[in-house]
């Protein structure tokens, strides 16, 4: 602990010697379209007036503004060029210093509008895109994500991928450590996937795929970062939404919501308010294979079908405060809850060749629950000078609180055997609540004309209080299980700071270097057992980004990072979860964290194209083990430290312009993964090479139409100990405006042939256990949506606050 304490002063202390230095001019400004809407990732070049030689730049972010370090005395434009958009050249302008600073304020480009035979047809934005330190996935105004939930829109990104636990993956590596609007989720496995299938994707603007994190992040996720992009308003005056939406995969679903900000004076405030009712279905089939020393086997074969229906209402507000041109504080709010209803209804057979018994099972699991979250946020930001100086502050409170009741009714049938079925009624109770506590500040300011300093601190405080009650019912008599039942505290402190550096070296070089330090105090405790588990950890997490500039069309970009992955709270619980009479999983209060190095270059051609090869090795990997017992039938699944786990990988970020009413997406990886594991005293290596492609295909038809077509494919992969065979995948979606753009009707089919089935099956020491699984993802939906506004445009304030611990809430 006394590490970590010397070690905040000593970062503070080395970086003070620059705060003197000589402070540096900016080229700042906004980049809007014709109706006033910020426009992205586009590139600002600074050219020589005379020359018109390229003499530095940079790309916009996500919300159009761009901010560009003076360049030498002399006379230059501005050149912004986007896909999609007329190019344009601001009026000529003289740098008289080194501190010469200009705000080009709100520079307005025109779509790329032109008329063929007569037919208006107007080029569209990439589906993806792909800037120096992310890649950045369009969602907004797509007609494939209207009335999706964020979590499906998530699913189709490039290098995601759902296991069949619902967990995300991102370049086949679990841990993807997931952001709202660049604040920590705090979610992982069943309650992560809560919140985003609670999230309608009408509300989200994009997606930043982040897999090499700069310093500046929580090194928790050891695959990297994937940041929510919710919409931002942009009017004064009232403006916003309302939406409906229905749903057919032979379940029904239905979706409905508003939206309203408001702008006046110094405040800006905005509320969503999102309702759904939705219904889905699990089709699977499962199968095991017990093998016994005397070499004879039991097969255990399952089908069953489940259904959910969950009724979800969500409340989302904020408001900031300006309290003058440079300093400005704000309050955010979300609030989810759930109340759901599920069945699980399972026909087993298990077949003993030792015994010669044949048995059958009928089993119904049935469960009512109920969930919320609420986060709170805090914020203040501050802009200290006009050299790009910023200081900025978070407090977050986070509640969550679930309850779930389940009943497992089992009857028991002896094939070829006159003796009554035997019924069985087990009931189980799971209250789990969570507190996390978090503050962090960041500190930003430009040491001299090509350096960039920041610093930053963070500590946070979790309290997770998990009781599982199992009972028996004998003489129809409710008694509880103590074998069965457990209560679980689990508290942790985590305590970090950073300093990252930013510098130009050279006319062709640009160096991003920092480092983070992460303390972690965490206590377990099992009250029913009387068990405890201490720990205590200092971490250093190094990370360099190295760019350079080949030439005006092509760019390199080297990146190096060292991550963690701490287990998830639930994984941690030593509870035994009953799923049926020969299957349950068990926690693991002894699983330790994973690190992952991470390699990566990138190959940036014409700023359209992108090569990105990636290395990364974890040790302690955590990955769920099925354990087979022969002697009773029975597999019980739990997390455990496989050794270590290898990934190489290739992407390609390939986008096609057919014509100007034809745009083509297109992302391919090719990656080898390699899983090491000892069983029995024996190296078993689990390997693979996979390719994952994706294609979307956008295509403005006449009439103001709007076609969306895409594809996706998943090669046979591994994970862990477990092998996953191939699935494809086909959806197609129209769009169409009316009343001047301000209602729109979207219509699409997802999963059009039935073909996204998950084959997944591992084998151990003659033991197999394999499963085929459906989730009804063949749906048609129909979405409207009713857009008002009215004021002029203005600049929302920009919130960059990510809380860490909450996306290890979740569990399997």
């Amino acid at each position: 602990m006394k590490r970590f304490y010397l070690l905040l002063p000593l970062l503070l202390f080395l970086c003070s010697g620059y705060t003197f230095a000589q402070s540096a001019g900016m080229l700042t400004g906004t980049v809007l379209d014709d109706k006033e809407q910020p426009v992205g990732f586009v590139n600002v070049a600074v050219l020589e007036a005379i020359t018109a030689k390229v003499i530095t730049g940079a790309i916009a972010d996500m919300d159009g503004n761009f901010q560009i370090m003076t360049p030498a005395k002399g006379k230059y434009i501005l050149k912004l060029s986007g896909l999609g958009y007329v190019e344009l050249q601001t009026p000529a302008f003289e740098v008289t210093g080194s501190n010469f600073s200009k705000d080009f304020g709100k520079v307005r480009m025109k779509p790329d509008v032109k008329t063929l035979n007569e037919v208006q047809v107007q080029a569209m934005r990439p589906t993806v895109t792909t800037e120096p330190d992310k890649m950045v996935v369009s969602v907004e105004g797509t007609a494939l994500a209207s009335g999706s939930t964020a979590y499906e829109v998530l699913a189709k990104s490039p290098g995601v991928w759902i296991d069949q636990d619902g967990n995300i993956q991102l370049n086949g590596k679990a841990g993807v450590q997931v952001m709202i609007n660049g604040k920590r989720s705090y979610l992982s496995g069943k309650e992560l996937q809560t919140l985003l299938q609670s999230m309608t994707a009408e509300n989200v603007k994009d997606l930043e795929i982040i897999s090499n994190p700069s310093a500046k992040y929580d090194a928790e996720g050891a695959s990297g970062v994937i940041n929510i992009n919710l919409k931002k308003n942009v009017d004064t005056g009232m403006n916003g939404s309302v939406y409906a939406g229905y749903q057919y995969n032979n379940l029904s679903t239905y979706t409905s919501g508003a939206e309203v900000s408001h702008k006046r004076g110094k405040w800006n405030s905005f509320g969503s308010l999102d309702l759904a009712s939705r219904q889905r279905y699990r089709n699977m089939e499962m199968r095991r294979i017990f093998l016994s020393q005397d070499g004879s086997t039991s097969n255990f074969n399952q089908i069953g079908r489940e259904e959910s229906e969950r009724f979800e209402p969500s409340l989302r507000f904020g408001t900031d405060y300006d309290i003058n041109d440079k300093h400005s504080i704000g309050l955010m709010g979300n609030i989810i809850t759930s109340n759901s209803e599920n069945f699980f209804q399972t026909d087993s057979y298990l077949r003993d060749v030792t015994t010669g018994d044949n048995l059958y099972i009928d089993a119904l699991n049935s469960a009512d629950g109920k969930y919320s979250n609420s986060t709170f946020n805090l914020h203040y930001l501050g802009k200290l000078d006009t050299t790009g100086t910023t200081l900025s502050a978070d407090l977050d409170y986070v509640h969550i609180n679930s309850r779930d009741n389940l009943e497992f009714e089992n009857r028991y049938v002896t094939l070829g055997s006159d003796e009554p079925a035997v019924q069985e009624l087990l009931l189980s109770e799971n209250p789990t609540g969570y507190d996390i506590y978090s503050a962090k500040i960041d500190f930003t300011k430009s040491l001299s004309k090509k350096t960039k300093m920041e610093l930053g601190a963070k500590a946070s405080y979790v309290v997770s209080d998990n009781e599982l009650r199992f009972y028996e019912t004998p003489d129809n008599r409710k008694t509880l299980d103590p074998k069965r039942s457990n209560h679980f505290i689990y508290k942790e402190n985590i305590y970090a700071t950073y300093a990252n550096l930013n510098t130009s070296l050279g006319e062709r070089w640009t160096l991003q270097a920092g480092l983070r330090a992460e303390q972690t105090e965490s206590r377990g405790n099992s009250l029913t057992k009387n068990e405890k588990t201490d720990r205590s950890y200092l971490d250093l997490f190094p990370s360099v980004f190295l760019q350079q500039k080949v030439s005006d069309n092509y760019q390199i970009g080297y990146k190096y990072s060292r991550r963690i992955n701490r287990p998830n709270y639930q994984s941690l619980n030593p509870f035994i979860f009953y799923l049926d009479p020969y299957t349950w999983a068990q926690g693991n209060p002894q699983l330790r964290p994973q690190y992952t190095n991470s390699f990566e270059m990138t190959h940036t051609l014409k700023q359209t194209y992108n090569l990105i090869l990636g290395y990364a090795v974890t040790k302690d990997f955590m990955a769920e083990v099925p354990n087979q017992n022969p002697e009773d039938n029975t597999t019980v699944f739990q997390q455990q430290n496989v050794q270590d786990m290898k990934s190489a990988r290739a992407t390609l970020v390939a986008p096609v312009k057919i014509s100007n009413n034809w745009d083509i997406s297109n992302n391919v990886i090719v990656m080898y993964q390699e899983f090491t594991n000892p069983v029995n005293g024996k190296m078993v290596v689990n390997d693979q090479v996979t390719a994952i492609a994706q294609s979307t295909h956008n295509i403005q038809l006449p009439q103001d139409i709007r076609l969306e077509l895409g594809g996706n494919y998943q090669g046979a992969a591994v994970y862990g100990l477990y092998r996953v065979e191939p699935q494809w995948w086909v959806d197609a979606g129209l769009k169409r405006s009316f009343l001047n753009d301000r209602l729109t009707l979207s219509m699409n089919v997802t999963d059009i042939f039935k073909s996204r089935i998950m084959k997944v099956d591992t084998e151990l020491n003659g033991n197999v256990n394999a499963i085929e699984q459906y989730w009804g993802n063949r749906s048609f939906r129909v979405n409207l949506r009713y857009r008002f506004n009215k004021g002029s445009e203005f600049e929302s304030k920009k919130r960059n606050v990510n809380l860490d611990e909450l996306n290890r809430t979740g569990g399997n």
